[in-house]
């Protein structure tokens, strides 16, 4: 199975964070995720999953689980396993498991998307939440997810990416040099992400609120 690697992405755009970077970002991050972020987040989330639960398959990996806001709005019948980068983030999503008896979760791993530790082929389903932006390569987290998603299977990412023109453009643009701190990048375009081809498939949405966030669904058309 072909595996991509550094040596064959493309470059991307934008300057890289490695994984050490987004480490301690969400390290500092953890504690307070939910209250700064999950209300704004919460729209993507829930149409990512609302799209995910209307499409065939059982098995669900989740890529960039973080504190686990979204594993409560799956179906029941759904088996679900999170992955994300940050321990103390998974710490949190365990909490929300146990608390809210999330029985369809199967487990959650610290784990790099670029480079998962999962078989070929193991999911139906991969949704990687609000990650593209951080990942250090992001052409290499979509052939990862091709990887170990079916053939005729899904891949969705919501995310932010950067606005075409206007005053969010310019705003996006000015905040880039904290990406470190953000620990995420303000002016991520979707082309880092997707190949022509690939956009061209892909049914791409924008969701609330205004728009900042966009949801991409992709099926898995293995190649040789």
């Amino acid at each position: 199975m072909y595996r991509m690697t550094q040596e064959n992405v493309p470059p991307s755009p934008r300057a890289v964070l490695d994984a050490a970077a987004v480490k301690t970002a969400y390290k500092r991050w953890a504690n307070m995720y939910d209250a700064v972020f999950g209300g704004i987040s919460m729209f993507g989330r829930k149409q990512a999953v609302h799209v995910t639960n209307h499409l065939p398959g059982k098995t669900v990996l989740e890529v960039g689980v973080g504190t686990g806001l979204a594993l409560p709005f799956y179906r029941k019948d759904l088996t679900i396993t999170g992955i994300d980068l940050s321990g103390e983030m998974l710490d949190k999503a365990r909490e929300r498991v146990k608390e809210q008896k999330l029985e369809n979760i199967a487990a959650l791993h610290e784990m790099d998307a670029e480079q998962t530790s999962f078989e070929d082929n193991a999911f139906d389903i991969a949704v990687a939440m609000f990650v593209a932006s951080v990942v250090p390569h992001p052409r290499q987290l979509l052939a990862e997810l091709k990887r170990v998603v079916k053939p005729g299977g899904h891949i969705l990412f919501v995310n932010h990416f950067i606005a075409k023109k206007g005053i969010r453009l310019f705003i996006e643009k000015n905040i880039a040099w904290a990406s470190h701190s953000l620990g995420w990048h303000p002016d991520f375009a979707m082309e880092s992400l997707l190949p022509e081809e690939d956009m061209q498939r892909a049914v791409i949405r924008p969701v609330p609120p205004a728009g900042l966030f966009t949801l991409i669904t992709l099926e898995n058309v293995k190649t040789k």
